[in-house]
């Protein structure tokens, strides 16, 4: 069975940072593409950052710069630093692994197939 757990959520003030956290188990974990996605009050869940198998990574326009993702294969996890938080960066962030059926675009949800409960985001003014 996949689990897939986020961690390191909260509250800071804008321009501070957080560290986002995502253990995986249950599958091969250096075989795929893991992502980031978000979903703010009144919007639609959106993508935030993937990153590849290869450590090829892609971000979204209103995050690049700011937020880097990475990865640890050995702990079976991904990471999402967020500097420079703004308000709009609010949400429930979630994390996601490739599922097995890909192609789909690495912003789509439909590239991944597991995902975890995800973490609280605010950012306060």
């Amino acid at each position: 069975q996949v689990q897939v757990v986020e961690s390191g959520g909260g509250l800071v003030q804008a321009g501070g940072s957080l560290r986002l956290s995502c253990t995986v188990s249950g599958l091969i974990f250096g075989n795929k593409a893991m992502a980031w996605f978000r979903l703010a009050p009144g919007k639609q869940r959106e993508f935030v950052a993937q990153i590849t198998w290869l450590n090829n990574t892609y971000y979204s326009r209103s995050v690049k710069g700011r937020f880097t993702i990475s990865r640890h294969n050995a702990k079976n996890t991904v990471y999402l630093q967020m500097n420079s938080l703004e308000p709009d960066d609010t949400a429930i962030y979630y994390c996601a692994a490739e599922g097995q059926i890909s192609g789909w675009g690495y912003d789509s949800e439909n590239e991944y197939g597991y995902w975890g409960q995800g973490t609280q985001v605010t950012v306060s003014s």
